[in-house]
Formats: structure tokens, C-alpha cells, sequence
């Protein structure tokens, strides 16, 4: 699976995910972190990805040119059906079959959560645009992507923060990123989508886990759990979870 990343800090990107599990999946080519300089989508001496806004108002807002280069040169503008140009290209494209999003990271977008990361893990490619400055010109909402996506109800500098979570959200989902495939079955949130899916309306609390020492400072781990009475930890633990 392939995650692309516009933004002008592509270092934030890479530097997080040269480490930890997201490293780990890149090397065992399971997904592929792509970050995007926009400032190499700009014409001028300086770079400029931003310009004072019509109207008035605090603050600068983000430029629609250089993310327009950028999402056509990964070919992730999505399809419009009022754009002609955009319906032939998707008759005669060989990427016609590829299953592609293309999300700005915004506060007023849709809530993200473990549905919708569980829907993205279907996907081939995801685009991630991240906004900076005041905000981010219309159009590129209107025309340039599928949908908004938040992380919260607040407000951050930029999105890469914000892509980063997703994409962590997202790739352990898919085989072979986790180590431990059974530990994605015995998630909080993974088991709240199944319950809604067999009509439960709740969410199961993961049960509390101990390692060695099995006294630390007096705080002692359940004697039960040191039992090796395996009927007796499965019933301690569901206790735990309700």
C-alpha cells in the first residue's frame, strides 16, 4: 500500500517513519511512505506556497497552484463527473482499477476512527494533503480531493501530525505489518467494530496486563494470573473487560 504525503515538511515525515513498525513494513515492502516537498511544486525564486487572502482577513492562506502540480503529478486528482477531461483520462487510463483516495487534513472534516481506517486498509494509495498558515484555498477542497478528514475536535499548526496518526492507524491493519497478528483481534477498538457488526452497541475495555517482577515496590501482579490456570486467567480477563 502506498502513502502519499504533501507537505512542506516532508522531514517530519520521514523521520517518524524511519522508525518503529511503519520502518519495519517499509523494508518488508508492505507499504511506501512517500513524502512530498510542495515547495518543489512552486515557479518562483522563493518558493511561495502561500498568499494573503481576497477579502481581508488574519493570516495567510495556502496557494491552489503548486498542490494542483503535486496531486497531478502522482496522478491523485480524483475523478469529477462534470470534468470531461478527467472522464476520458479514467477511460483510458491502465490505473483504472487502482482503488486511490486523496484527503486534506482539516478540522472541519470527517471524524477519523477505526472504521475508517479499517475501510482505508482497502485502498492501493492514499494522498494526504497538509495544510499550513491560516488555511487552505477552496478549490483545492471543491476540486483537488475526495474529502476532508480530522483526527479531533482541535486545532494543530498542519496535518502532517495528523497523517502521520492515520497512516500508523491504517498500515497496521494490513498482513504482515504487525508482528503479532492476534494482537489487532484483541484491540478495544477492532472488537467495538465487530460488535456493532453483530448488533452489540458497545465497546469491550481491553483486560489490565502485568509483566516481571511480579512484586514491584509492594504494587503485586493478580495472584491468579501467576497460576498457570489458563480456564481461570480466560475468566479473570473477560471479568476485567465488562
Amino acid at each position: 500500500m502506498k502513502f502519499n504525503i504533501i507537505t512542506i515538511f516532508p522531514k517530519i515525515i520521514s523521520d517518524y517513519c524511519d522508525e518503529t513498525i511503519l520502518n519495519r513494513a517499509q523494508k518488508n515492502n508492505l507499504i511506501n511512505i512517500n513524502p512530498i516537498n510542495l515547495r518543489d511544486f512552486t515557479e518562483d525564486n522563493h518558493k511561495t506556497v502561500d498568499d494573503t487572502p481576497y477579502g481581508g482577513g488574519a493570516g495567510m492562506v495556502m496557494k491552489p497552484e503548486p498542490i494542483y502540480k503535486a496531486l497531478k503529478s502522482l496522478d491523485a486528482i480524483p475523478f469529477r463527473k462534470d470534468d470531461a477531461l478527467s472522464k476520458l483520462k479514467k477511460i483510458f487510463s491502465s490505473d483504472i482499477k487502482k482503488k486511490k483516495r486523496t484527503v486534506l487534513l482539516s478540522p472541519r472534516g470527517r471524524q477519523f476512527d477505526q472504521r475508517v481506517a479499517e475501510q482505508w486498509s482497502k485502498l492501493d494509495e492514499i494522498t494526504f494533503v497538509c495544510g499550513r498558515y491560516e488555511g487552505i484555498d477552496q478549490r483545492v477542497v471543491d476540486h483537488m480531493v475526495d474529502e476532508e478528514i480530522s483526527i479531533g475536535s482541535y486545532v494543530l499548526a498542519g496535518g502532517e501530525l495528523g497523517a502521520l496518526v492515520m497512516i500508523e492507524a491504517v498500515s497496521r491493519l494490513l498482513p504482515g505489518v504487525l508482528g503479532n497478528e492476534r494482537s489487532l483481534l484483541e484491540e478495544t477498538f477492532n472488537k467495538g467494530i465487530r460488535n456493532k457488526e453483530k448488533g452489540i452497541n458497545e465497546v469491550e475495555v481491553e483486560y489490565a496486563q502485568y509483566t516481571k517482577p511480579a512484586d514491584f515496590k509492594g504494587w503485586k501482579v493478580p495472584d491468579v494470573l501467576l497460576s498457570g490456570n489458563h480456564a481461570e486467567i480466560k475468566k479473570w480477563r473477560q471479568q476485567k473487560q465488562n
